[in-house]
């Protein structure tokens, strides 16, 4: 079964692992900083559209956010 937090942890690495500056990374997603830094933190969990556009502007795999790339999770 996945969890939340095994959802926030990706998150989190996709993001640290982007290059982005928050800053930059809000901006492109219409939200506010301190929302980035929530995220990055497990504060926060994105919208499911904001999640598809993180995904899109990162060019992640929604699949490895989900943690649907494991055979632990299948």
């Amino acid at each position: 079964m996945v969890t939340l937090e095994q959802i926030q942890k990706r998150i989190a690495e996709t993001i640290r692992n982007s290059g982005m500056t928050q800053t930059e990374l809000a901006k492109q997603l219409g939200v506010k900083q301190p929302t980035i830094g929530q995220y990055l933190s497990g504060r926060a969990m994105p919208a499911l559209d904001t999640l598809a556009n993180l995904c899109k502007i990162l060019d992640a795999d929604a699949n490895y956010i989900l943690c649907q790339d494991t055979e632990e999770s299948r």
